[in-house]
């Protein structure tokens, strides 16, 4: 008989809990699909008489995670406290020093010292695994690391954060403000008192350099992301796009390019035919460009308990099977370095909308600096207000222009409304937002 794989978990948050759960409950299941018995041992968190819902008899509790990851009782140990330092990080690194596997989703700890623990699990032989650091219960991680390993990825992009997909979807269907939708997120839990993180577009960073990591061979670095939120995003951005047959989301892209690998996270506007277009709300989505094969989308529960969880138990199940892959997909010594790309040389098509000024000579200047600029455009919209008429004023409003250009630079963007802005033919700020092709 082999020995049942002993855990112990760290955190029992909704998804800790969850996991003791699902452990106890498919106890036959998980044995017959890793040839072993899966048992929690031992636990630690922050308070032991909080009521989590799940029977804790039988299993010891450890007065820290520092003590949990040493323990000699157990050959897994579970972090899910969240958080970049300590305790989660010399607990986890205690546990890859003493040998023993770890299994983790914490996104934040991997996006900045993932190369460190990936480099104690490969010395001292056991696995790191963390499936639900990115996406939950979406199996991006083993699809780039295990089922894609023959594959030269050229492109992975994709929706990584529910709380922002929500608040685009509602101002997209309801004609809502940001903030209106964001007061909205709030309140069902979708999003945190505190949302910069996730609207500033920063956890999706986070996740896109470990999927950058897994897809491209570069060393996990979260500086290396241009990074945009979607708080300057208008409803007449999201009704624009769907008259120009496209829809907004909050994107992470990384891609190869002549120049290395560009990783970014920004509002896109995505074609409404592509796969990605057609997922609202919560989801998360990921899209996977392979060398000789068609795109690869996976769809499904970017966060909750459950979803997270469950990932989390098949990363249990692996290292019960002996399952030791390379953490990102390749040994450390072969991981490259990877900077920075200047987004001034990324290169595509871009929606531009501009309030011009209703005066004789104003569309001529916009297209001379535009084409100073050597900029194409593809389509061009003028939306007068009132349909058209007169403001009862009599005086001249500004006339909301909305552009969509070829392929272009986007420094030759930039260097094109920053003239139009000198020439005060236009009132406010330019919204430009990129757009990516199928």
């Amino acid at each position: 008989m082999v020995a049942p794989l002993k855990v112990g978990i760290a955190g029992l948050g909704t998804v800790g809990a969850e996991v003791v759960r699902l452990i106890e409950t498919q106890a036959r299941v998980l044995a017959g699909r890793s040839g072993r018995g899966i048992r929690v041992v031992a636990v630690t968190a922050r308070s032991k008489a909080k009521k989590r819902g799940v029977d804790l008899r039988g299993i010891e509790w450890v007065r820290d995670p520092m003590a949990l990851a040493t323990h000699p009782g157990i050959d897994c140990f579970v972090e899910l406290m969240g958080g970049a330092g300590d305790p989660a990080l010399s607990a986890v690194e205690a546990a890859l020093n003493a040998g023993k596997s770890v299994v983790t989703a914490n996104k934040a700890l991997l996006a900045k010292h993932g190369l460190k623990l990936a480099k104690a699990a490969e010395k001292h032989g056991g696995a790191l695994n963390f499936e639900a650091a990115v996406g939950a219960a979406i199996p991006v991680i083993k699809t780039l690391r295990e089922g894609l390993a023959g594959t030269g990825v050229t492109r992975v992009y994709g929706i990584l954060n529910g709380t922002c997909n929500y608040i685009l979807t509602r101002m997209e269907q309801e004609g809502l403000s940001f903030a209106e939708c964001l007061k909205d997120a709030q309140r069902l839990g979708y999003a945190e008192a505190n949302p910069s993180f996730d609207v500033d577009g920063h956890d999706t960073a986070q996740k896109l350099a470990i999927l950058a990591s897994l897809a491209f061979g570069t060393k996990v670095a979260q500086s290396a992301v241009y990074v945009e939120g979607i708080s300057s995003i208008a409803p007449e951005d999201l009704r624009a796009a769907d008259d120009l047959g496209y829809r907004l989301k909050l994107l992470g892209v990384a891609v190869r390019t002549a120049k290395g690998i560009e990783q970014r996270v920004h509002p896109t506007m995505v074609p409404k035919s592509s796969s990605i277009a057609q997922v609202m709300g919560v989801t998360n989505a990921v899209t996977i460009d392979g060398e000789g094969i068609p795109p690869i989308t996976l769809v499904g529960p970017g966060a909750g308990g459950a979803a997270t969880a469950s990932a989390v138990v098949a990363d249990i199940a692996d290292v019960a099977r002996g399952i030791r892959a390379n953490p990102f997909g390749r040994p450390i010594s072969h991981l490259r370095d990877t900077k920075k790309a200047p987004m001034e040389r990324h290169e595509g098509g871009y929606y531009i909308r501009l309030l011009a000024r209703d005066f004789p000579g104003t569309a001529a200047a916009i297209a001379t600096r535009l084409a100073e600029q050597k900029i194409s455009i593809e389509s061009i919209v003028q939306r007068h207000p009132n349909g058209g008429a007169a403001p009862a004023s009599g005086k001249a409003v500004p006339v909301p222009v909305i552009l969509i250009t070829y392929a272009t630079h986007e420094d030759a963007v930039r260097r094109a409304l920053a003239a139009v802005q000198r020439d005060k033919v236009i009132s406010g700020r330019p919204q430009v937002i990129r757009i990516e092709k199928n």
